[in-house]
């Protein structure tokens, strides 16, 4: 395993990290409570420091389990886990489907969520705290930055960022808060098949002081390079609900990257490796649900790099879409300035 520093700080992630979605939420199978801590002690022992939670992930059983894995090892890792939704109130809602809850970051409820989650956790400080999947209204929103700058001074979050989402967008409610607020850290969706808009998101803090956290980096695991035009989801499994287009054109798209395979490195590593040959991204959130998965994500960082030559034949790929037709993507939020924001 590696590390990086957060740019102007005194956090250390390791270059991959684990999500703690996909043992919490049910929405990539259902995992036992030993089966999710047993994960989380492999990741450890396996260099990873970082463990992304979140307090609606599960209903706080994410921050729940942090506590239980690592009960005497607290300063041995890095806590990040986000903020924003009132899953007390409808936390029953969440946890029928995916659908989004309620949002609430008024001043009270980001003190009262911090609290709760400090509670879960079992620890007197967050390593880094995010704002869960905001809109433009936070960006501009002075009364959410200075609350957690007094949450800060009170010891009680080391450092804070922001988290964007759910689905892939966002583009200038990324480029907005990095440009316009002081944040560590961008945590947002990037992956070899999905450059847009991440690309130009991170582009934005070229000279500035924040980093990103990378999530969805196999693109729902299509880079791992194991999927075929017959494989089939659980019906509980998220990715079952997506067209089969979807399925079928990444299939496609993979075979054309089977030439980062080596004797040395799987598709899953080159995947990982190809976001971190970007300084700016501080670690990578793959999605983890098995003990030979996890073996092959740790191991990526000590993988021979993609050298220049692959780089460039990625970008080519991309940039032609991979020679197939598709329908448009989906993107949601802000994906164009308001005309007189974009004139100034």
């Amino acid at each position: 395993m590696k590390f990086r520093t957060y740019r102007n700080t005194d956090l250390t992630v390791s270059e991959v990290g684990f999500g703690l979605w996909t043992v919490s939420t049910g929405w990539w199978g259902q995992y036992t409570e030993g089966e999710a801590l047993a994960l989380m002690h492999k990741a450890f022992d396996l260099g990873v420091t970082l463990f992304d939670a979140a307090d609606t992930y599960g209903n706080g059983l994410s921050e729940e389990y942090i506590a239980k894995a690592f009960p005497t090892r607290r300063d041995d890792i890095v806590i990040a886990t986000k903020i924003g939704y009132d899953f007390v109130q409808h936390g029953e809602a969440r946890g029928r489907g995916q659908r989004e809850i309620p949002q609430d970051f008024s001043p009270e409820a980001l003190v009262r969520a911090t609290d709760a989650a400090l509670k879960r956790l079992k620890t007197d400080r967050i390593d880094l705290l995010q704002l869960h999947n905001i809109r433009m209204e936070q960006v501009y929103d002075d009364a959410v930055w200075r609350t957690l700058d007094s949450l800060k001074e009170q010891g009680k979050v080391r450092h804070y960022g922001v988290a964007l989402g759910p689905a892939i967008g966002w583009l200038y409610e990324g480029i907005n808060a990095v440009r316009q607020r002081e944040i560590a850290s961008v945590q947002h969706i990037y992956n070899m098949l999905e450059q847009y808009p991440g690309r130009q998101i991170q582009a934005a803090a070229e000279d500035r002081e924040t980093m990103f956290l990378i999530r969805v980096t196999h693109s729902s695991g299509m880079l791992e390079g194991k999927y075929t035009p017959e494989t089939k989801f659980p019906p509980n499994d998220h990715r079952s609900h997506r067209p089969r287009a979807w399925l079928l054109n990444g299939v496609k798209k993979v075979d054309q990257l089977r030439f980062l395979e080596s004797a040395d490195r799987t598709l899953g590593q080159a995947a990982l490796l190809w976001l971190l040959a970007d300084d700016r991204v501080a670690s990578t959130l793959p999605n983890i649900y098995n003990e030979e998965q996890l073996r092959e994500f740790a191991a990526a960082p000590d993988c021979p790099p993609l050298t220049d030559e692959e780089m460039d034949r990625v970008a080519a790929l991309y940039a032609n879409r991979f020679g197939l037709e598709e329908e448009p993507s989906n993107f949601k939020g802000t994906m164009q300035l308001p005309e007189p924001a974009a004139a100034a």
